[in-house]
């Protein structure tokens, strides 16, 4: 009985550790969105930082991804930037790589 309860024991921790990756990843992809959006409307380098971090804050709104293309498109429209949902969408997909590739080359 203690292996069964050792690789439960196992099955949460991996778990816990991906659950814990996947928001970082998330939250690190979120802040280079936030960035590349910053580039296109022409910010300073702090207004740059501010607006990442509210991307990243943005997030927290709903699950899933649409309170971040709602922001993003919200912003750039008002930036007069012409974009429009599929590049954001593809501008997201982009940057998770990119985000899980930096989060993977930190912990090596």
């Amino acid at each position: 009985m203690p292996d069964f309860k050792d690789r439960e024991k196992g099955f949460e921790n991996k778990f816990a550790h991906d659950q814990e990756m996947q928001f970082r990843i998330t939250a690190r992809r979120n802040r280079l969105l936030g960035e590349w959006a910053a580039g296109l409307m022409g910010l300073t380098p702090e207004e740059t930082d501010a607006y990442a971090k509210a991307v990243v804050q943005a997030d927290f709104e709903e699950v899933g991804d649409e309170d971040v293309v709602r922001k993003l498109m919200g912003d750039l429209t008002a930036a007069d930037c012409e974009i429009d949902d599929n590049a954001i969408r593809a501008k997201i997909d982009e940057k998770t790589v990119e985000a899980r590739r930096q989060l993977i080359e930190a912990l090596e």
